[in-house]
């Protein structure tokens, strides 16, 4: 369950990207971030949510709002999967899915009648002073930026 609100302060972090390079959240302040975390490249779901964003890339840009993607895939994973979709932003590998826990996002899923444990596909909006601005929780994945951009004011 997300302990996050609109108005906290996002946890910091630094992750790999899918390009190799490590990222760090707070390196970003001055722009708002669209955070989302998803369970597994190249998954139908995480497949259709990612292609989403990137469908409405260009707005966010216009925006000047950076998108990133968190999953605790690695780092050659990320890089497949968003060369397959052509991935406009990037990829964090959260591999030992610390962040997923730091930002609460990390619990049990049910799934073909079992619970395991992975990420909830969760969106946070944080403002250029980096502060929680808005959370998606339970994410659907089709149409996702367009709620997103809508939440923010923007026009796809």
């Amino acid at each position: 369950m997300v302990s996050l609100k609109p108005g906290d302060l996002a946890p910091d972090f630094e992750l790999p990207t899918d390009a190799g390079t490590p990222l760090r959240l707070s390196s970003l302040r001055g722009h708002p971030v669209t955070l989302y975390f998803y369970p597994r490249d190249d998954t139908p779901g995480c497949t259709r949510e990612a292609c989403s964003l990137r469908d409405g890339f260009g707005a966010f840009a216009r925006a000047g709002v950076t998108v990133l993607g968190v999953s605790p895939d690695d780092t050659d994973s990320h890089t497949r999967f968003s060369r397959k979709y052509a991935l406009p932003f990037p990829l964090l590998a959260d591999e030992g899915h610390r962040v997923a826990e730091l930002y609460g996002v990390w619990g049990e899923k049910p799934f073909m009648g079992r619970k395991h444990m992975g990420v909830l596909r969760t969106t946070f909006v944080i403002d250029a002073a980096g502060r929680i601005a808005r959370v998606f929780e339970n994410v659907k994945p089709d149409g996702h930026a367009s709620e997103i951009l809508a939440a923010l004011g923007i026009a796809a």
